[in-house]
């Protein structure tokens, strides 16, 4: 299987984009965002020849942990984890993503953060 190398999303208006149409699914550690994607307000969407794969961002505050090696370990640890999940059927992914972690989330192990990544994006149906 052959995984897209970018699915970063960046950009202000995509998140604004995101915070004001997204639908919210909250979980005890974390937040889901999900918005029908606007590729017109992200210009790389279009550079990676496929303007429907799924974008995704990842946001840990200071909060969560002190430390950037924590924060940037557990970003890498779920931006991995949304690889392999999201891009098993390409037919569904039109939508961007972004995943907030809550305070005290690096205390729980990663299994614990990534099965309630998996509880959350089947409750947004971004699973089959």
């Amino acid at each position: 299987m052959v995984l897209p190398r970018s699915m970063r999303l960046k950009g202000h208006r995509c998140f604004d984009h995101i915070h004001r149409f997204g639908k919210r699914y909250h979980g005890s550690l974390m937040i889901l965002r999900v918005a029908k994607s606007k590729p017109i307000l992200q210009k790389s969407s279009f550079k990676d020849g496929n303007p429907t794969a799924c974008k995704c961002a990842v946001a840990i505050s200071n909060k969560v942990s002190k430390k950037a090696v924590v924060r940037n370990r557990l970003r890498r640890l779920i931006h991995n984890h949304l690889r392999e999940r999201l891009f098993q059927d390409s037919a569904q992914i039109k939508n961007w993503l972004l995943i907030s972690l809550k305070p005290k989330s690096s205390d729980k192990s990663t299994c614990q953060l990534l099965e309630e990544c998996d509880q959350l994006l089947d409750a947004a149906d971004l699973l089959l």
